[in-house]
């Protein structure tokens, strides 16, 4: 194999400008952000500052739909804007204020208002990946839902409104491939060793410097034997296990207590998960066709892999956990487990060719490398399917239920959803948000608002006096940093989606910052 070319200088510039990120999802995932569009409709201070998260790590482009221009009042509550700014476009100064946070990313201002857009060019939100609306009337919310809904691209409607703040992200099909869980599964393969793996233990010996794999591989196959061929599965038998390795120790041995130590989390590695096998037994997967995209290929491929080479086993992932010992003993058993896993990637990436010309498909829609990271993450692969917003304004609204029993729970953060929705539907019906003339007669006006919406859904439990008044008394104001605190975390899905890496919010996030309380509800 020939050296890989040494890095250009612009590469290794960009590599050390974003190397923390890069850490978090790869140069892959930062390529894929970096060949990203965003569009923003409605330039508020949750709007730029939902910008500025995914602009600072070099997000490819951004356009902001806004038709208002700046006033006194978007000066005392954003960031990206100073008293020079009033009067002017404010799509157009954010955007250049916005760009000054990194040259490296283009920028670009539409000074129409949306529903201009919707209603004369509906293909025009086409070219972006993800769509985040802020501020916008009820009537917007539906008409954007059902746009992009039919479109196919993600939408995120939020809205901050003083302490309080809220995003609905909408989505139809959502399919992740590096979900980076919390507690990833070693995929070991003690309890069906291929055969190379097999080969290599049997002439390893064990000492003091060989890896804690090979001692509990050993040792594990003594107690099988003793077993009837049966693995260890409750804690008691791994129990026996780890008190078995500590009668082989002599003195103290470091990957010997490593061994013990991962008894229990070494175990069930190969065999799919039941989230796993429903994508597997997916009509997507089973029944892939002209439309399907590469991840249901890759799928279907892997799929064919479990049913027939892996018997009932996923693809070996490849991927060893640090272990103390010498270099070549950790190195040769690596090596080990990658051969077999590019022998299974490559058997699996033959099936996705195969299917791409059936399909009449062209061969790089999946490449070599696209199949590798597949198999590699294969055990944590994810689909998720959202619901769309405009369900949520029917009057028979089928996730009723699970509202109601929320609202019942002490300190839960439901009420402040029913609270933000009224506010969305007293600004439809009168034309202005609540609190901004008067907020006494206006809190009554909230409450009567909201006990309609509550008794159209079949919920008798009422909204908080508290919340209603609290909601009045903002007037529609926003506070920077109630704002900057939601626009962050707005942000960090957006990459989520763009670089379809880690799970997205599924699918309501509510923040109170008078008490630093977050919640998030599948509504």
């Amino acid at each position: 194999m020939s050296s890989p070319a040494p890095k250009s200088p612009e590469l290794s510039d960009k590599s050390r400008k974003y190397d923390r990120q890069i850490r978090l999802w790869g140069e892959h995932g930062q390529t894929v952000l970096e060949n990203a569009q965003i569009c923003l409709i409605n330039a508020t201070a949750l709007g730029t500052e939902i910008l500025k998260g995914i602009v600072l790590p070099g997000i490819g482009g951004f356009t902001i739909v806004d038709h208002r221009p700046v006033t006194e009042e978007d000066v005392g509550c954003n960031f990206f804007l100073d008293l020079d700014s009033v009067g002017q476009p404010r799509a157009k100064r954010c955007m250049q204020l916005l760009q000054e946070l990194n040259p490296d990313v283009n920028g670009d201002y539409v000074d129409e208002h949306v529903e201009q857009l919707i209603d004369g060019q509906p293909d025009f939100f086409r070219s972006f990946d993800v769509v985040v609306a802020t501020s916008i009337s009820e009537r917007t919310i539906m008409r954007l839902s059902n746009v992009l809904w039919d479109q196919n691209i993600p939408l995120i409607v939020a809205r901050s409104v003083g302490f309080y703040g809220v995003a609905r992200l909408q989505l139809r099909e959502h399919c992740i491939v590096e979900t980076h869980p919390d507690n990833k599964q070693t995929d070991l393969r003690l309890e069906h060793p291929f055969e190379e793996l097999k080969k290599h233990m049997a002439e390893a010996q064990i000492t003091n410097k060989v890896p804690w794999l090979v001692v509990l591989y050993k040792v594990l196959q003594e107690w099988v034997d003793a077993h009837d061929g049966q693995y260890p599965a409750s804690y008691r038998e791994k129990s026996e296990v780890r008190e078995l390795i500590r009668s082989k120790m002599d003195g103290e041995q470091e990957n010997f207590e490593e061994a013990i130590k991962a008894v229990n989390s070494s175990f069930g590695g190969g065999k799919p998960s039941a989230a796993v096998r429903e994508i597997l037994q997916d009509d997507r997967c089973v029944n892939v066709n002209t439309e399907s995209n590469a991840f249901w290929i890759m799928a279907r491929a892997l799929k064919d892999f479990v049913d027939n080479e892996g018997n009932g086993l996923l693809p070996v992932s490849g991927v060893l956990p640090d272990m103390t010992a010498d270099t070549n003993s950790y190195i040769s058993l690596q090596t080990v487990y990658r051969n077999q896993a590019a022998h299974d990637a490559e058997i699996v990436f033959r099936r996705a060719r195969q299917l791409l010309k059936e399909l009449n498909k062209p061969n790089d829609l999946i490449t070599d490398k696209d199949v590798r990271l597949f198999c590699r993450e294969a055990a944590n692969i994810a689909v998720v399917r959202g619901t769309k917003i405009t369900d949520e304004f029917d009057k028979g609204y089928h996730r009723s239920s699970h509202i109601a029993s929320v609202l019942e729970q002490p300190n839960s953060l439901m009420g402040h959803y029913i609270v933000l929705r009224a506010l969305d539907r007293f600004q439809a019906d009168y034309g202005c948000l609540p609190g901004e003339s008067e907020a006494e007669s206006d809190t009554t006006g909230m409450k009567s608002i909201a006990a309609k919406m509550l008794s159209e859904w079949g919920i008798g439990t009422p909204l908080s006096d508290d919340l209603a008044y609290e909601i009045c008394r903002y007037g529609g104001a926003e506070i920077h940093s109630i704002s900057a605190f939601l626009g962050g975390c707005i942000a960090h899905e957006l990459i989520k989606l763009v670089t379809r890496q880690y799970r997205p919010f599924d699918n309501t996030f509510i923040y109170d910052g008078s008490t630093s309380q977050t919640e998030t509800y599948k509504l």
